[in-house]
């Protein structure tokens, strides 16, 4: 027990005592952000997928600080959204219009489907059913355990040894 409290302590000693190496390299994390200058763009697209269903159409344009532009979706009410906006320092400004009108179709009713019953007969057998006879079972017989007495042998002592008397 006296060793352990004897290393715990050399231990604490020389971990106080440990110091780096001069030339180590010394590591500092330092975080720059980049930024660059705005710079113009301009994209579109169109995309039509019939089947999915998908049909839409998206432009925009950016000179240095104002970003334009408008996209049109397909919506599965038939009608088609028109989103124009424009994007500067003060803000987010969309202009959302609508073509067409919504349809909502009539939901078909249910009808049940109805399908005649199966047309088969019974097979027929040309041999007659088998005929199965039942097991038959006996009680068990079980036999008395006989247990006979021990016989003991009496035990045969030796006669002491005869020691020398002094």
């Amino acid at each position: 027990m006296k060793f352990f409290v004897l290393a715990a302590v050399f231990a604490v000693a020389a971990a106080s005592s440990y110091k780096a190496a001069e030339y180590a390299p010394k590591y500092e994390a330092k975080y720059e952000e980049v930024t660059y200058a705005p710079q113009p763009y301009s994209f579109e697209y169109d995309v039509q997928d019939k089947e999915s269903y998908n049909d839409f159409v998206h432009s925009e344009k950016s000179d240095y600080n104002v970003v334009t532009g408008s996209y049109r979706v397909a919506l599965p009410d038939g009608r088609t959204q028109i989103v124009t906006y424009k994007a500067d320092a003060s803000g987010y400004n969309a202009d959302v219009k609508y073509e067409g009108e919504a349809q909502y179709p009539e939901e078909p009713k249910y009808k049940a489907a109805s399908y005649p019953a199966p047309a088969y007969s019974a097979p027929e057998y040309k041999a007659p059913a088998p005929a199965y006879k039942a097991p038959t079972y006996s009680a068990p017989a079980y036999k008395a355990p006989v247990y006979t007495a021990p016989a003991y042998k009496a035990p045969a002592y030796k006669p002491a040894p005869a020691y020398p008397k002094y």
